[in-house]
């Protein structure tokens, strides 16, 4: 299992090129029996990981079923909110458990943010060489 993963950054308008590459991260999400490739903006300014309503509904989660409101801010917080812990799996690391935002909205997309990814995993970003690491706390 390695210590240390590097990823490149995703171009995300090619007209703009490198101005526009962002730090994108592909890992799966499981909740019970229903898994989901997705992939998620890893970003240091946000307080606490975000999951697109539609990502949710693939997990098999039931808006109602979920008990935990929280209140978003910026761009989402006119979106209702609710809390869930879902296992994430990056590369070839051990999987974790990573408690989200599942927000009403399709608009937002899948944040990694301080709660708890960046709890979970050292970030090294190297934007001038368009890489970012991704390690498992020790």
């Amino acid at each position: 299992m390695a210590n240390v993963i590097q990823f490149p950054y995703t171009i995300t308008n090619p007209a703009l090129g490198e101005s526009s590459a962002l730090p994108y991260l592909p890992l799966t999400l499981t909740q019970l029996q229903q898994t989901v490739p997705v992939t998620g903006l890893v970003d240091s300014g946000a307080m606490v990981n975000v999951l697109p309503y539609q990502i949710g509904q693939q997990l098999g989660l039931v808006w109602q079923q979920q008990t935990v409101p929280l209140k978003l801010t910026g761009n989402l917080a006119r979106y209702e909110a609710r809390g869930v812990i879902l296992t994430a799996k990056v590369g070839t690391f051990a999987p974790v458990r990573l408690a989200f935002a599942w927000t009403a909205s399709d608009e937002a997309p899948l944040l990694l943010g301080q709660t708890n990814f960046m709890q979970e995993f050292d970030v090294c970003f190297f934007r001038s060489q368009l890489l970012f690491e991704i390690k498992p706390k020790p």
